[in-house]
């Protein structure tokens, strides 16, 4: 009989080499396995499962986890034992006994993702692992504009990378928002949705910021949708400037 538990955690990702286990790489799934397996009691190794993958140099403020344990450990022993032993740019916030049928992937209902943007002229050397940098005059009501044609059901074929494993690029966005940060010269993107292909905020963001810019007209993502195709939207925002905020169940 094991246990399941629900783990959510945040990370710094500017040392890691994205999330999922690889060779002869510092990963976010390879530093908690470790930290898990060393708590574990039986002789079996502990695998976990994450709510999906990020890039190396993307950050998490509310990545989800799972794995089941044989001995059944209190809540706060497992955030207090876990935190005692991962790194400083890793740390658990909450765990929590979840039922069986929980799957921190496949029980998924959205995701809300962060994107900020430094807007100085030169490359701030205290934002540059954690924001991405656009030094053009930006007009913010034409981005506000343009992010009502994201929110809804749309084929976002034209905003995936190359490598995706998805089998179909319809994805639905629940909502989709910009605050310009005054006191910190910065603009913060704001995206919930049922899912996001391999890239896709940050494709997007590149193009919300090149319509800002006035270098891409103010409805381009509705042409985007219909043509299907990436190379019309070749920017990728940096990874730095991405963060996963919640993903929702």
């Amino acid at each position: 009989m094991t246990v399941r538990y629900k783990v959510t955690l945040a990370y710094d990702g500017t040392n890691f080499a994205g999330f999922q286990v690889q060779p002869h790489q510092r990963t976010v799934q390879g530093v908690l396995e470790k930290a898990v397996n060393r708590m574990n009691k039986a002789n079996n190794y502990v695998h976990i499962f994450g709510s999906g993958r990020t890039d190396a140099g993307v950050h998490a403020l509310g990545q989800v986890v799972h794995f089941d344990l044989v001995n059944d450990v209190p809540d706060s022993g497992i955030v207090n034992g876990l935190n005692s032993m991962l790194p400083l740019d890793m740390q658990v916030l909450q765990a929590e006994h979840v039922s069986a049928n929980f799957h921190a992937r496949y029980t998924t209902h959205g995701k809300r993702y962060l994107y900020r943007v430094s807007l100085c002229w030169y490359v701030d050397p205290f934002k540059r692992f954690y924001t991405g940098h656009w030094k053009y005059p930006l007009d913010v009501t034409l981005i506000r504009e343009a992010l009502k044609d994201v929110v809804g059901t749309h084929d976002f074929s034209s905003f995936v990378a190359a490598g995706s494993q998805a089998k179909t690029h319809v994805r639905t966005i629940y909502s989709a928002t910009v605050q310009m940060q005054t006191a910190e010269h910065e603009l913060i993107f704001e995206f919930y949705g049922n899912g996001f292909l391999y890239n896709q905020v940050r494709i997007m963001v590149a193009a919300l910021l090149e319509i800002g810019s006035k270098r891409r007209p103010v409805h381009d993502f509705l042409r985007l949708y219909q043509v299907k195709d990436r190379t019309q939207c070749r920017g990728t925002a940096p990874a730095s400037g991405l963060y996963l905020k919640e993903v929702v169940y």
